[in-house]
């Protein structure tokens, strides 16, 4: 039992990432939230039942439309939003396009799919959803990799 002076349970929000790279572009979205539209791959919160791969490929179908088959694992990140007091732990797979659905129905809140340039991703910071839209492309094109299994579900 928790006592009046003990601090709230602190539960980071876990989410999976996609990064998709095809010729020199990466697959971004751009989002409406609640500090206005933002830009960021293709991620969401990881629900329960399923692995982090699973939660990387349909969170990629649900915000862009593509499916996508995760190679790799770039990396786990952690940020804090300071303005909702939220610490986002968020696992970054490096993936590769299998298809697109032109009709498939995009996530509430999500206004459209983009392919970026890095330079273009960069020059806009202002509009990235957190400081890890541009950490994980510095990530994947200094060649950062980590194999699939590297994250363990039993």
């Amino acid at each position: 039992m928790s006592e009046p002076h003990d601090p709230p349970v602190w539960l980071p929000h876990v989410v999976a990432a996609a990064i998709v790279e095809r010729d020199g572009k990466f697959l971004l979205v751009e989002e409406e939230t609640a500090d206005g539209m933002r830009l960021n791959q293709p991620a969401g919160h990881w629900e329960r039942n399923e692995t982090l791969l699973q939660a990387v490929v349909r969170e990629a179908l649900e915000e862009t439309a593509h499916h996508v088959e995760p190679v790799a694992l770039l990396g786990a990140y952690s940020t804090l939003n300071p303005a909702r007091s939220i610490t986002y732990l968020r696992f970054a797979y490096v993936c590769k396009v299998v298809r697109f659905d032109p009709d498939y129905r995009l996530d509430h809140g999500i206004v459209r799919a983009v392919w970026l340039t890095p330079d273009e991703i960069a020059a806009s910071p202002i509009r990235h959803r957190s400081p890890l839209v541009m950490r994980c492309v510095q990530d994947y094109l200094s060649g950062r990799r980590f194999p699939l299994d590297f994250v363990v579900h039993s």
